[in-house]
């Protein structure tokens, strides 16, 4: 589910939602899963995880080794004992992609939305809408990194605050540049956590390596402005020193939304005065 921006259910979205409840949440029903859709998994997380080790965050790579998923799609039951064990949060099904109050009131519950199909074949490089590997590969290893854990919940429960002022496109931008595509400083070299990223091998490589996109210290106000764009690779990434800069942001958060209300959005890819390159 969690390419997360303000959104309106409409008609094709892919996921069973006549079968979900009112939480939008549906069964996984691991047993079932074909084969086929194993398989799928294996050759992503195949791609994807050559690419961990000069990419990826140490967090990330840790928590992924714990989880022990490469065999194929997880028993979202099972994995939810070892979060639960380390950080109090456990995995949900839903059918995709769903509305922000039900988004907000499971992060703040410590409660993960995960979508329950995968991508078809001829989606190795990209899928339209969120899907099982989205993101459990690229979310649910950070559930078990306790700093990090600590402000997805913060931020789920600021959603409801950022509904009432009107402020949850800013608030999106926050989760897209910090939770979808974030990048961290690790003994001087800039490793990605973000799911976006370390889901997909052109943003992986793109993010961490390439001249071609800006890298910026991370600075909640500037992030808060920064428009994006969802169907291309990011021009523009934000890089924290450490999980403790997240968690300290969203104790600012309820003043620094309504100040990104009412400021001018920047443009993506965008110069700003503020910029300070990380």
């Amino acid at each position: 589910m969690t390419l997360h921006q303000p959104i309106v259910l409409q008609a094709g979205l892919r996921g069973d939602y006549a079968s979900a409840n009112d939480g939008f949440v549906v069964t996984q029903n691991h047993a079932a899963i074909p084969e086929a859709d194993h398989a799928t998994w294996r050759t992503l997380y195949a791609r994807q995880s050559a690419l961990l080790p000069r990419h990826a965050a140490r967090a990330y790579r840790e928590s992924l080794a714990r989880l022990d998923v490469a065999g194929g799609i997880s028993d979202f039951n099972a994995i939810s004992d070892t979060l639960r064990a380390r950080t109090g949060w456990s995995l949900i099904g839903v059918p995709g992609l769903i509305p922000d109050g039900a988004f907000f009131d499971h992060l703040a519950a410590r409660r993960f939305p995960v979508t329950v199909w995968i991508r078809r074949p001829e989606e190795l490089d990209y899928v339209v809408e969120p899907d099982v590997f989205h993101d459990f590969f690229g979310h649910v290893p950070l559930l078990g990194e306790p700093v990090f854990a600590g402000f997805l919940e913060q931020y789920g429960r600021l959603g409801a605050h950022a509904a009432r002022i009107g402020a949850l496109k800013p608030l999106a931008r926050l989760y897209w540049h910090m939770v979808e595509f974030g990048l961290i400083r690790e003994q001087g070299a800039i490793r990605a956590y973000g799911a976006g990223i370390l889901s997909s091998a052109k943003e992986t490589v793109h993010a961490t390596e390439s001249a071609v996109p800006r890298r910026l210290r991370f600075d909640p106000a500037r992030v808060l402005r920064s428009e994006y764009e969802i169907d291309r690779l990011q021009p523009t990434y934000f890089v924290i020193e450490d999980y403790a800069a997240l968690f300290a942001c969203a104790a600012r958060l309820p003043d620094l939304l309504a100040a990104a209300r009412d400021a001018t959005p920047i443009s993506p890819g965008a110069a700003d005065p503020t910029d300070i390159n990380a």
